[in-house]
């Protein structure tokens, strides 16, 4: 078939996709770029590279990723298979350096040109890879676990495993889905306009919450990996409520930097508020259990009403019965209120620090 843009056949751009494993795996041998070039690379290029629109057709590329020579096509298919075992490698490193978990953010998984992969066919080769990884687990003997990091957009224009109900409904079909859990982050279901902490009550509800990553997040911005709690303080709040009555004793990783006006002593406060920040929080989720009337609030609102079955005799024809004859009171339930406002208005209050 002819090429619709650009110039290297098949084998080349196998050759061209390891390129990107060649820089992660073997930087040394790769011209590394002065100090101006980094400047420039940082400050005018990054943002056009990395984003959430398509390349443009026939647009430039990094020398290094330009295959002019004549490959082959199964001897680049080799090289990709070794780049593989270099994944193998990492986690033999992991565990050798007492990792528990191994998260696996699939930045590269999606596409732009929607013509080009069949998404279901695309799913059973990225089955396959985690199968992979959890063989060579077992086959090693490693009491190690996996942890998808799903992210609705960045760097590919539409990301496979998007939000955390994309990826909890994956790992239901994979070989090992006992292994394979989730490391949900702050910024990427918020940067969609999803509610974080609902995504991981969801991934607790499935005993699936294996890491996490706090950070901070504007809705419909590019992934800003801000302080945590420096945006979103109320969403901050109840995901750290949420952990804190849950009991997750797992790590609780800041995967967030600094403003980039810091020097090396802003960096440092940075760090710091990340933790003081979950600190104070979480000594606010104390609070809120022993404020008196955020308690009433909470019962007036029937928050405990949600924890008695609609049907507690079970899913058997009697049950079924007693709920098709049971009788309500319509009106008086159209009349009540829940105190919802009242509710919502205290915990500001707490978070204000005026109660």
């Amino acid at each position: 078939a002819k090429p619709t843009w650009g110039k290297m056949n098949v084998a080349q751009m196998l050759a061209h996709c390891n390129v990107s494993y060649a820089q992660a795996y073997y930087p040394e041998n790769f011209k590394k770029p002065n100090f101006f070039l980094k400047l420039i690379l940082k400050n005018l290029v990054k943002s056009h590279v990395v984003n959430t629109k398509p390349f443009n057709k026939n647009g430039s590329t990094a020398p290094d990723f330009i295959i002019t020579d004549t490959r082959n096509f199964e001897n680049e298919k080799s090289i990709l298979i070794e780049n593989i075992k270099k994944t193998m490698e990492s986690i033999d490193m992991g565990v050798s350096l007492g990792a528990k978990v191994y998260v696996m953010w699939g930045g590269r998984e999606g596409l732009e040109c929607e013509a080009a992969k069949d998404v279901r066919t695309a799913l059973d080769r990225y089955a396959e890879a985690v199968n992979i990884c959890c063989a060579y687990a077992k086959d090693r003997g490693y009491d190690l676990k996996f942890a998808l990091e799903p992210k609705p957009n960045e760097p590919r224009g539409d990301m496979f495993l998007p939000t955390v109900g994309h990826a909890i409904a994956f790992i239901n079909e994979l070989q090992w889905p006992e292994m394979v859990g989730l490391n949900p982050e702050f910024a990427h279901e918020t940067m969609s306009g999803l509610n974080f902490t609902h995504a991981v009550a969801q991934t607790l509800w499935h005993d699936k919450l294996f890491h996490i990553d706090l950070n901070a997040q504007r809705i419909g911005k590019f992934d800003q990996d801000f302080r945590f709690g420096s945006e979103g303080i109320r969403d901050a709040f109840y995901l750290v409520k949420l952990l804190e009555d849950s009991k997750w004793d797992g790590m609780l990783h800041f995967d967030a930097h600094a403003y980039r006006t810091e020097n090396a002593e802003g960096v440092w406060d940075f760090a710091r508020g990340c933790m003081r920040t979950y600190l104070i929080l979480a000594e606010k989720s104390r609070q809120f259990k022993q404020d008196k009337e955020i308690q009433a609030a909470l019962k007036a609102a029937m928050f405990d009403k949600l924890a008695e079955p609609t049907s507690p005799d079970g899913f058997g024809a009697d049950a079924l019965h007693t709920l098709r004859t049971g009788t309500f009171d319509v009106k008086a339930l159209g009349e009540r209120g829940y105190a919802h406002e009242r509710l919502d208005q205290l915990v500001t209050e707490l978070l204000l620090g005026v109660r």
